[in-house]
C-alpha cells in the first residue's frame, strides 16, 4: 500500500486512509509495519487514531492519539503523541525517539491501548506510556471508540515544502488491530487441539 503525495501545478495533493465508520473500536494493540518517505522538507507522514464522535464534540475533545509522526524533527526521528483538552491544543503529552533508516527499511509502529494507559512502541520496544493520575473528559477521552487514519501531508509544523519537490510515498506492509476475545463458559480453551508447536517435535534441538 502506497500513500503518496505528490505536486501537481502549484497545488499538493496528498493521500490517506481512514476507517471511520468501517472499524471504529475501544482499546486493543495496533501495529503498523511501515516504510517513511524520504526526509524532504514539508513531508508530513503520520499514523494516527481520531475519537469517532469528532463531528459532535469537535477537536480536541474528541481525543487524538498519533502513533506515528515523521517529518516533524531530523531525519529517522519519530513521535508519538496525545491531544486532549487538558493540553489546551498544544502537544505536550509528546515524546520522541530516533530510529535507523526510517525511509530505507520497515519498521512496526504500535499502540498498546488499555482503560488506564496508552504504550506506543517501535519494533516492539516500549518507549513512551501516557498515564494521567487522575482521569476524566479533559485527560482522558479515550474511554470513546476511535478510528485510524494513515496519511501524508504535507507543510505546516513540519516546514515549508522544497521547492524542487514532485512527489513521495509511505509505504504500508499491513496493519494489524488485536483486542481481547475472552472465552465464554460453553466454550472451554481444549488445549490439545488448539495449541500447536513449531518446529516439531518441540523437543528436537538440532
Amino acid at each position: 500500500l502506497h500513500l503518496s503525495i505528490r505536486r501537481q501545478r502549484q497545488m499538493c495533493i496528498r493521500d490517506r486512509i481512514r476507517t471511520y465508520k468501517k472499524l471504529d473500536f475501544t482499546y486493543g494493540r495496533i501495529d503498523v509495519k511501515a516504510k517513511m518517505p524520504s526526509k524532504t522538507n514539508g513531508v508530513w507522514p503520520a499514523i494516527w487514531l481520531l475519537g469517532s464522535n469528532y463531528e459532535s464534540i469537535d477537536w480536541p475533545a474528541c481525543g487524538e492519539i498519533d502513533i506515528m509522526e515523521h517529518g516533524l524533527g531530523a531525519t529517522n526521528h519519530v513521535s508519538s503523541a496525545l491531544h486532549t483538552p487538558s493540553s489546551s491544543s498544544a502537544t505536550i503529552n509528546t515524546l520522541g525517539i530516533d530510529i535507523s533508516d526510517v525511509s530505507a527499511n520497515y519498521h512496526v509502529y504500535s499502540m498498546n491501548w488499555s482503560p488506564n494507559q496508552i504504550t506506543f512502541l517501535v519494533d516492539n520496544v516500549g518507549f513512551y506510556t501516557y498515564n494521567p493520575s487522575e482521569k476524566n473528559d479533559s485527560t482522558w477521552p479515550f474511554y470513546e471508540e476511535q478510528f485510524i487514519l494513515l496519511n501524508v501531508a504535507m507543510g505546516g509544523i513540519s516546514g515549508n515544502i522544497d521547492a524542487g519537490f514532485t512527489q513521495s510515498s509511505m509505504i504500508v506492509d499491513y496493519v494489524r488491530v488485536y483486542q481481547e476475545a475472552p472465552l465464554s463458559v460453553d466454550k472451554g480453551l481444549d488445549l490439545n487441539s488448539t495449541l500447536k508447536l513449531y518446529p516439531n517435535p518441540a523437543t528436537d534441538l538440532s
